[in-house]
């Protein structure tokens, strides 16, 4: 069976970690792609300091050199609020599709617009923390049972890094090298984001 999985994210910007992520999903789920899906403007977090087109084209270098690994820009084309089961509703029917996303997002799981929805439509595939078990909350975990289906779990080791660290790095002019993919680093630079 053809499997998509579904990373979203602000990607402001993309980081080592989403790349390693969108790789573990591929090998360990058996995936034949995984698509990036950064968000238009995400409803449960502060606004964005790149442009929606700044964030498309940080994404497309980060992912030049990664086969499997493709840009959907779905909710930037959208545009307004983005909305998972908006996203979720509009894939093309065929494929089955994985939506990826962390233990810390799996906790809120059921505070999403219309939750129900999306997992009726995708399967639900949690990159867990060595040592940290896979919890889904309660309502999920039995809207789950009554489909016949359970959270996947997708063996990930922690990674140290994250958006906000490093725009916060950016902005007092510390070294990020270790932390984004080269050609990002030098897009950034070129571009002079997450300045102060």
């Amino acid at each position: 069976m053809n499997r998509i999985g579904l990373l979203g994210g602000s990607f402001d910007p993309i980081h080592i970690a989403h790349i390693a992520l969108a790789r573990a999903a591929l090998r360990e789920l058996h995936l034949s792609q995984v698509q990036l899906i950064p968000a238009a403007a995400p409803w449960q977090r502060q606004p964005l300091q790149a442009t929606a087109e700044q964030r498309c084209e940080m994404v497309r270098l980060a992912i030049a050199s990664e086969p499997g690994i493709v840009l959907n820009t779905m909710e930037i084309d959208r545009g307004g609020p983005t909305y998972t089961v908006d996203t979720v509703s509009a894939l093309p029917r065929g494929p089955r599709y994985v939506w990826l996303l962390g233990s810390d997002q799996l906790a809120n799981f059921c505070t999403w617009r219309d939750w129900r929805i999306i997992v009726d439509r995708v399967d639900l595939a949690v990159a867990v923390r060595p040592g940290t078990p896979l919890d889904p909350p309660t309502d999920l975990r039995e809207h789950l049972a009554a489909l016949g289906r359970q959270v996947e779990t997708l063996p990930f080791a922690e990674m140290p890094v994250s958006a906000s660290a490093v725009r916060e790095r950016l902005a007092r002019g510390l070294p990020v090298d270790d932390l984004l993919p080269e050609p990002v680093c030098r897009y950034i630079g070129a571009h002079q984001l997450y300045r102060d």
